[in-house]
């Protein structure tokens, strides 16, 4: 066995976003530090997990379950510190030393994989279990928020199984913060589900798009400002990002502009002023610290005015080198094999 610290990248998922996946661990993958040795398990959409030996290319483009793979299982057994892996009729033990998991959305960044690691007593790359619960729940994220005083859009919670009527939903929207309206699925990222209501059938519209995704969602004010982002690394002093700008001239910074910017632009450093930048860090300290953060997070902001409010905390973002994370730790100087390096050295304290 190599004397190479050990890492267990994990990828895919049951997630609407396991594509983004595919693309965000490849990317990683390329930028790993030499010093480590990988190891690189991927989880179906199905839910089935495997070793994976084979080309980073067959990942990105979704042929990895076409080459070397071992069904593979986490292994809850602290003494074990990895997986239990399949091969033919043997069970091997392949020990790691930190799980890497680089899985957006549902099962991988919402608290499950992070309670298995505690657990199975190995050191996990990113925010703990209970804080990723609450940061992938929009409505615990927004409850924990106005107990900690954070400046946020009024809003509401809606749960599908509690029944709904949409002309009822309609005119408490309107009676509370009025029209334009944001809907979102509580537990989705990548913006999928999301939709700007500015009258009865869109909003209808957007309340069946976002149950699609989850059981819950919530609608927002509309606030009329412009979204920020600031890349946060570490935990009792942590590192902060350049802060980036979200430049939009659509309804909303939807899938398809997240992933291809057909018309908007992100600006790396935003382009505030000194007074706001710093304004916005505090803000960003204070949110990330409320939801007990460690490791990495994202953390998305509206600037209105002169104030700045929360809209959504990522604790693990877009992860390839053109993604919104590493290109706020490269305005800062940190390349993307730097912020990885950085990431790992944080877990393994």
């Amino acid at each position: 066995m190599s004397d190479k610290i050990r890492i267990g990248v994990l990828f895919g998922g049951q997630s609407s976003e396991y594509s983004v996946s595919l693309h965000s661990v490849s990317s990683a993958l390329r930028s790993m530090p030499e010093e480590y040795e990988v190891l690189t398990f991927g989880i179906t959409s199905d839910g089935n997990w495997y070793q994976y030996e084979g080309s980073i290319d067959a990942i990105e483009h979704d042929h990895w379950l076409e080459g070397t793979v071992y069904p593979a299982t986490l292994s809850l057994n602290p003494g074990d510190h990895g997986f239990l892996v399949h091969k033919g009729d043997k069970v091997e033990t392949v020990r790691i030393d930190v799980l890497f998991p680089i899985m957006h959305g549902l099962h991988g960044e919402d608290g499950t994989v992070q309670g298995a690691c505690e657990l199975a007593g190995i050191p996990c790359v990113g925010c703990g279990m209970t804080s990723s619960a609450i940061c992938m729940d929009k409505e615990y994220t927004h409850v924990v928020m106005e107990h900690a005083g954070i400046p946020m859009a009024k809003w509401f919670c809606v749960r599908k199984e509690e029944g709904y009527d949409a002309k009822k939903l309609y005119e408490k929207t309107v009676m509370e913060f009025g029209l334009p309206c944001i809907i979102k699925p509580c537990n989705a990222g990548s913006s999928y589900g999301v939709s700007k209501a500015k009258d009865f059938e869109s909003f209808r519209d957007g309340l069946e798009d976002a149950f699609k995704y989850d059981r819950k969602l919530i609608i927002e004010e509309f606030l009329n400002g412009f979204e920020v982002g600031c890349a946060v690394l570490g935990q009792v002093d942590p590192l902060l990002g350049e802060p980036d700008e979200i430049e939009i001239s659509t309804d909303i910074f939807d899938f398809v502009e997240k992933y291809n910017l057909v018309t908007s632009k992100i600006h790396v450093p935003a382009r505030v002023s000194p007074e706001m930048k710093e304004k916005i860090y505090a803000s960003v300290r204070t949110i990330y610290r409320a939801l007990d953060c460690k490791g990495m997070a994202r953390v998305d902001c509206f600037v209105v005015g002169e104030e700045v409010y929360l809209n959504e905390v990522n604790t693990i973002p877009g992860f390839t080198s053109a993604s919104r994370y590493p290109s706020m730790m490269k305005a800062k100087g940190y390349s993307f094999t730097d912020v990885i390096r950085m990431l790992i050295r944080e877990t393994l304290k």
